[in-house]
């Protein structure tokens, strides 16, 4: 089942976090605009999260979608730990996806860890919104 079969009354929701000592949130603010200007309920987690305090929040907030902003370089030591934290944390169905500066060679890995997409720098906000909208687990 996919997003578009769930309660049009139901917003999907969405975390956006910045873990790291990635001070660079503009992007992050773009994305998460423009999510809530496509109807999602959007939880933006300020700078300098730790993967243990994304993983809180997604849990506390109930997100179906957690989007990570890097720029720092760090994905390949972070993100594994925040996919970890999700898993133990019962959140397996959580649509993951990491936005930021990612090489290609590491974008395959992320996803072979279970990352569903990456968007890098140009991505269209459009396709990222067609994204979650396409993808977002349905809970009811």
């Amino acid at each position: 089942m996919s997003s578009t079969d769930t309660n049009p009354n139901q917003k999907i929701r969405v975390l956006v976090a910045k873990p790291g000592l990635d001070g660079h949130d503009r992007g992050a603010k773009v994305i998460a605009r423009a999510l809530r200007d496509a109807g999602f309920e959007v939880v933006y987690t300020g700078l300098h999260q730790t993967p243990e305090m994304v993983v809180s929040a997604a849990v506390q907030e109930d997100v179906q979608v957690v989007a990570v902003s890097l720029l720092s370089g760090a994905h390949n030591a972070l993100v594994p730990e925040i996919l970890d934290g999700l898993k133990k944390a019962g959140l397996n169905d959580a649509l993951v996806l990491v936005g930021g500066i990612i090489p290609d060679d590491d974008i395959v890995e992320l996803k072979k860890l279970g990352v569903h997409e990456v968007f890098t720098p140009g991505a269209a906000l459009q396709d990222i919104v067609d994204h979650i909208q396409k993808y977002a687990p349905v809970r009811n």
